[in-house]
């Protein structure tokens, strides 16, 4: 598929995938006959995944060590699981800094639906 293709169905711009692709977190992808690039539905499950890395805030600096340990192969599994792991953590934190910043939210905006009941009462 074009790039073009491969922008809409992986919801990344054109210009983002030949970034990633000069970092090297995607392979170089295949060419048409005309030299255009050819994605493939290997090269959008990738992107699915990279894009769950960066959308759980994983630097681009990790994502590019995870993706050159995949090309060096099977043996870099339990580096690849480490990665994940330490990352994972870090995702656990944020969602429980998040849980604490969304109750005192939700403590404020009940302060002020009880001060508007009580206003509406009077």
């Amino acid at each position: 598929m074009t790039i073009q293709e491969a922008a809409r169905r992986s919801g990344l711009s054109a210009y983002t995938l030949r970034y990633y692709e000069r970092i090297g977190l995607i392979h170089s992808v295949g060419r048409d006959g005309s030299g255009h690039r050819d994605y493939a539905e290997r090269d959008l499950a990738w992107l699915g995944f990279l894009t769950k890395l960066r959308s759980t805030g994983m630097p681009i600096a990790d994502m590019c060590r995870y993706a050159e340990l995949a090309r060096m192969g099977p043996h870099t599994g339990r580096q690849r699981r480490e990665l994940l792991e330490a990352h994972r953590e870090k995702v656990r934190a944020r969602i429980a800094e998040l849980t604490q910043d969304l109750e005192v939210l939700d403590y404020k905006i009940e302060s002020y639906r009880g001060r508007d009941e009580q206003a509406h009462t009077r």
